[in-house]
């Protein structure tokens, strides 16, 4: 290989990342059941893969260039800029729209989050902001934020291969929690999720999602 990849190899900082990325995972989506556990496992993996190749050891790439002889003279940690050929140029376009991905994922994550826990407080249906364009927008939320850093910004044999096993997982999940709903509020729940979609917002509805995420720091204080 003609060359190495400046920031490989960087493990203290993989590391910290990789602590940082599970403290939040753990945080907000608190684990209870073995279902839960085993979709966190996932998202568990999904981040050490993603942040030991990002800092530490470019697996990907090297496969690639191995096994399907791309050229070094292009060679890159990024895989979108490696195979494209665009170099610096492709690894900024891609970084750039992963990390808005990403916020904006985390936004939804978080207000979801509230809102849901209001709900809960308050001992009712949650049906309002966020959970008017979609019935579970922390996981909505969560995928976008996993899209953009793990397929979008800095793609990964890994990462793409878990990214549609996460939703699948999730998915499952969403459908075992609707189970519990409909137990507890019946025909109200029902009646919500014949108008309101699981995950993706009805077209012409995502600019609303995102904004709807943006609360103002006052409402964050009063949720806390």
């Amino acid at each position: 290989m003609e060359r190495g990849i400046e920031h490989s190899g960087a493990w203290a900082l993989a590391l910290i990342f990789i602590v940082i990325a599970s403290w939040l995972l753990y945080r907000y989506l608190a684990p209870k059941t073995w279902r839960e556990w085993a979709g966190a496992g996932l998202i568990q993996a999904f981040i050490i893969a993603l942040y030991a190749e990002m800092y530490g050891f470019p697996l990907t790439i090297y496969l690639l260039v191995r096994f399907f002889g791309l050229d070094s003279s292009y060679l890159n940690a990024n895989l979108w800029s490696t195979l494209l050929g665009i170099g610096e140029t492709g690894m900024m376009i891609s970084m750039i729209v992963g990390y808005l991905l990403l916020f904006a994922g985390f936004g939804v994550f978080l207000q979801g989050w509230r809102e849901l826990y209001r709900a809960h407080q308050e001992n009712r249906l949650a049906t309002e902001g966020l959970y008017s364009l979609v019935r579970h927008p922390q996981y909505t939320g969560l995928f976008i934020g996993l899209f953009g850093e793990g397929v979008v910004h800095w793609p990964t044999l890994f990462s793409v291969g878990l990214f549609p096993i996460i939703v699948f997982a999730y998915y499952c999940l969403a459908r075992k929690e609707e189970q519990k709903v409909i137990e507890q509020f019946g025909e109200k729940y029902l009646e919500y999720k014949r108008h309101v979609p699981m995950f993706i917002p009805i077209k012409g509805k995502w600019q609303q999602l995102v904004e709807s995420s943006n609360v103002s720091s006052d409402d964050t204080q009063r949720s806390g």
